[in-house]
């Protein structure tokens, strides 16, 4: 179990059943989609523009604020003028890794027409 001090704010909106509060997380349209973002070296706003997804602008602004607000991410300014912010990985985001593998498997498996996940991302290990 991990460390009531990596625990996310939010989940068990609908029931305290594991999966439903997992998708009350990370289980809109986007938010996966950034954290294998992040996993992959991303961290700029403009480079999660640029992802073949297309997420709105709107959107990802968003996503990324409920990320932050949940624990899932951190963001850190690098630049002062205008403010512009990095974001990285929180402990609970980097043990989404697998998570995300196995999506990628079970795609692959079932879901005709995926692409198959770089070896580089399906062969990483989730870090602490």
């Amino acid at each position: 179990m991990a460390n009531p001090e990596n625990w996310v704010k939010g989940g068990r909106e609908r029931s305290s059943c594991p999966i439903a509060s997992t998708l009350d997380v990370v289980g809109d349209k986007w938010s996966l989609v950034i954290v294998r973002d992040l996993l992959t070296g991303k961290q700029r706003y403009k480079q999660f523009c640029d992802s073949p997804e297309g997420v709105p602008t709107n959107l990802l602004a968003a996503r990324l604020r409920k990320l932050e607000a949940q624990g899932i991410i951190v963001k850190q300014p690098y630049q002062a003028r205008p403010v512009r912010y990095a974001y990285t990985l929180t402990p609970a985001g980097r043990a989404l890794l697998p998570v995300l593998q196995e999506m990628s498997r079970w795609a692959n498996t079932y879901i005709e027409g995926t692409w198959t996940a770089p070896d580089a991302f399906m062969s990483m290990k989730a870090k602490p």
